[in-house]
């Protein structure tokens, strides 16, 4: 029996021991579905703290219950460590670090760099090396495969390398881990086969394509996709800005048509660790290559611009009013990337914040899942929203609607309001 067909043997028995590195809003969710599907998961981070809470059975990520994470515990079939030496205990490793970028807007892979080398300096025969991280297209080929080959043993033969990217949507209550299907793409045929195999038992679809290249293209395609009929969307709110249109009556209507047509809103910009990096990595890649992405770029503009247009009306309903922005009282509404979630990465919010402060505003947020946050040294805490709190500011600014706040309170308290998501009702 081949290596491969033992490793796929052990997948089937559930005998085979998952490393997962990084155990973030990717790691986490994928190791506690693989702990309920049999299989015994070692966790690895950097963070202690982060390894001191899961090992005392509480999780710091929100799809993840204490409760969750307490069952995979009591079975056995879950612990956390920062000993990188164990990376020779597992059978299989998936990487699921972050990959953001850098102040140029180019990839910084330099946690994929830093995880591979680990990997490298443990890895043995039978073990399959799985990277989650969204990436630009050749990073598992350029980078991991070369590192991993230095050591003498053979892709495909002896080790196994795959990509199967990650499609993590936090706060979804309909779709997680196990029922998003899950792409993989192989270095060879039997790296994928392995692959696959190993995340049969954990995931309810399976996905092959036939290269680690177009797996990680899958991903850049899916997220740009909505990038760009993000920013369309977004300049068609400022085309009926200029027009006197009802964006929102615009959309509506046209989604009733019955095909031809998807539904995308406009906004306040763009935010999450995806949507608002992931086509960076592909431009980036193409303008080596002598090519420029010029929808990927028109949109990622359109997007960028939105924090300013969103403040440039309330600017004019203040004035509307006789008041400037300078010294104006602005209470925002939810600094969270969207709702109901506590998740304030690349959230337009802080950077409408950021303007309205620049133009002299004084500026309060409330937040129900976000009860403080740091920016630029200055640290900001949650304020009640309460009739007294929304009739003290001078201007309501809704960035991220959530499910528990009353938006009927704001409409009737407010003095005035910018809504960027049409998230008030209309109507009592």
């Amino acid at each position: 029996m081949s290596i491969a067909q033992e490793l796929i043997a052990k997948a089937e028995r559930r005998e085979a021991l998952f490393g997962i590195v990084g155990l973030g809003y990717v790691g986490l969710p994928l190791a506690v579905e693989l702990a309920n599907a049999g299989f015994r998961v070692l966790g690895f981070d950097v963070q202690q703290q982060v390894v001191d809470g899961l090992n005392a059975r509480h999780s710091h990520v929100k799809d993840v219950s204490d409760a969750q994470l307490g069952v995979a515990m009591e079975a056995g079939r879950f612990s956390a460590t920062m000993d990188m030496l164990r990376l020779a205990e597992p059978d299989a490793v998936s990487i699921c670090v972050p990959t953001p970028l850098s102040k140029f807007k180019d990839p910084d892979v330099s946690y994929i760099v830093a995880a591979t080398e680990a990997v490298k300096r443990t890895l043995r025969r039978g073990q399959a090396i799985i990277l989650e991280s969204t990436t630009y297209p050749g990073t598992t080929r350029e980078i991991l495969l070369p590192a991993l080959e230095s050591t003498g043993l053979a892709v495909g033969e002896e080790f196994f390398l795959a990509f199967s990217p990650e499609r993590v949507d936090p706060g979804n209550p309909k779709y997680g881990t196990r029922n998003t299907p899950k792409v993989v793409g192989g270095i060879t045929d039997d790296c994928r086969r392995v692959a696959v195999a190993l995340y049969q038992p954990a995931i309810d679809t399976l996905v092959p394509v036939s290269t680690t290249e177009a797996a990680e293209l899958v991903k850049l395609l899916e997220n740009t996709f909505r990038s760009v009929n993000i920013g369309l969307v977004n300049e068609m709110a400022i085309v009926c800005d200029k027009l006197g249109v009802d964006v929102w009556e615009v959309i509506e209507a046209a989604s009733t048509k019955p095909f031809g047509f998807m539904k995308f809103l406009p906004g306040p910009g763009l935010g999450g660790h995806c949507i608002p990096i992931d086509p960076h990595y592909l431009a980036w890649k193409m303008r080596g290559l002598n090519y420029k992405t010029r929808f990927i770029d028109l949109a990622g503009e359109l997007n960028t611009e939105m924090p300013l247009f969103w403040v440039r009306k309330v600017s004019e309903v203040l004035n509307g009013v006789g008041k400037a922005v300078r010294g104006a009282s602005v209470l925002v509404l939810g600094v969270a990337y969207k709702r109901d979630i506590e998740d304030i990465r690349e959230s337009p919010a802080l950077d409408i914040i950021r303007l309205l402060e620049g133009q002299g505003a004084r500026v309060s947020y409330s937040d129900p899942h976000v009860p403080k946050f740091a920016e630029d040294g200055h640290e900001f805490r949650s304020v009640p929203l309460t009739p007294e709190t929304v009739a003290a500011a001078d201007c309501i600014m809704i960035v991220t609607d959530h499910s528990a706040v009353d938006y009927r309170m704001i409409k009737r308290t407010a003095r005035l309001v910018v809504d960027t998501r049409n998230a008030m009702p209309k109507e009592d």
